[in-house]
């Protein structure tokens, strides 16, 4: 029994041996493998063997791609103003032997290569065009990380600005500068409303206007060919009847009264024509008692040619009807001619001035 031992504890060494010289590398990780503190090899995911006691593992690596979160760092504007920059790194792993041996700590590294970066590209912009330009930060700063980062095994993937933060008073001003041009943009906005309010409302009145412009010349268009038909056929009425001076005479001194109405009427011109129409009214009225006389004559000549003339003289009952239908037929005129001023005084009464009228000559 005493003599297995030595057996089994050998056989445990072994056992031993054999397990570390035995290494399982996970999917998307890489060791480094140093023989004597010299590199050897990286060994692969997957089962790998190496020599105890000869080599071991120095460094573990992620492959996959990684995201470091710098902390804000002050940065100065070309027009000197502070600034906080927040970045955001995505990078990845390509060469584990130069990431371990290239460089001593690559995160402090590509930590401090990002401010550097950071100020020199701020550096040449003032802080409108910072706050503005950040696809054109992130390219820049992507360029010279990558063309500092390749050689140490490093593949920068992207660079984000997370936030950039101006200083306390900068951010007011710039508060009250984006309230001042919404202020800005609401007043013109409700200015052009008016404006365009105010133009549709002139486009509405001129078309208002045309329109009743049309109307009215329209109205007065049919007003007037209503009037010339219808003195068209008064014409044609006197006319075709045959109207006498009498008739003539008799409706214009029938429409004397009439020039006299209405109240603004306080001066009246009696027309020269008055006294014409006058004389043709007498004229008619001794004009039918001059027919009966030739009449009578006639009569008279018949009788002499039947038989014995017999000298008689005119018949006093006709030429009295004669000469007072003439008389009547004057003081008709004169009672329209003073019924005329009447009412020519009771106008300019009523208007509070009583001009006399005249007669024109």
């Amino acid at each position: 029994m005493e003599s297995a031992i030595p057996f089994i504890i050998l056989a445990v060494l072994l056992v031993a041996v054999a397990l570390s010289a035995i290494r399982i590398v996970p999917q998307a990780r890489a060791y480094n493998i140093e023989r004597f503190g010299r590199y050897i090899r990286t060994l692969d995911p997957g089962l790998n063997f190496i020599i105890p006691g000869v080599d071991r593992v120095n460094t573990k690596f992620d492959l996959r791609e990684q995201v470091f979160s710098s902390r804000p760092q002050p940065v100065i504007t070309e027009d000197n103003l502070v600034v906080n920059i927040d970045t955001v790194l995505y990078y990845q792993i390509t060469q584990p032997k130069a990431a371990a041996y290239e460089v001593a700590n690559y995160i402090q590294a590509i930590d401090q290569l990002t401010v550097t970066t950071l100020r020199n590209v701020i550096g040449s912009m003032d802080l409108e065009k910072t706050l503005t330009s950040r696809e054109e930060i992130n390219t820049r700063l992507r360029g010279v990380l990558d063309e500092t980062t390749g050689k140490w095994g490093i593949r920068i993937n992207r660079v984000e600005i997370k936030a950039i933060d101006p200083p306390p008073t900068i951010k007011e001003a710039m508060e009250k500068q984006m309230r001042a041009d919404r202020d800005k943009r609401a007043a013109i906005l409700h200015a052009e409303g008016e404006r365009q309010s105010r133009i549709l409302k002139a486009e509405g009145a001129r078309q208002q206007a045309i329109l009743e412009a049309q109307g009215d010349q329209q109205a007065a268009i049919l007003r007037a060919d209503g009037e010339a038909k219808a003195i068209e056929r008064v014409f044609q009425a006197v006319h075709a009847n045959n109207a006498d001076a009498k008739l003539l005479a008799y409706k214009y001194l029938e429409t004397l009264p009439s020039l006299a109405e209405g109240e603004g009427n306080t001066f009246w011109v009696i027309p020269g024509e008055l006294t014409e129409a006058v004389k043709n009214v007498s004229h008619a009225f001794a004009g039918e008692a001059a027919s009966s006389a030739p009449s009578t004559t006639k009569e008279q000549s018949e009788e002499d040619a039947e038989g014995p003339a017999q000298i008689t003289g005119p018949d006093p009952a006709q030429s009295s009807a004669s000469a007072q239908a003439a008389a009547e037929a004057a003081e008709a005129a004169e009672r329209a001619v003073a019924d005329a001023r009447d009412d020519v005084r009771r106008a300019g009464a009523r208007m509070g001035s009583t001009p006399e009228p005249r007669q024109s000559e």
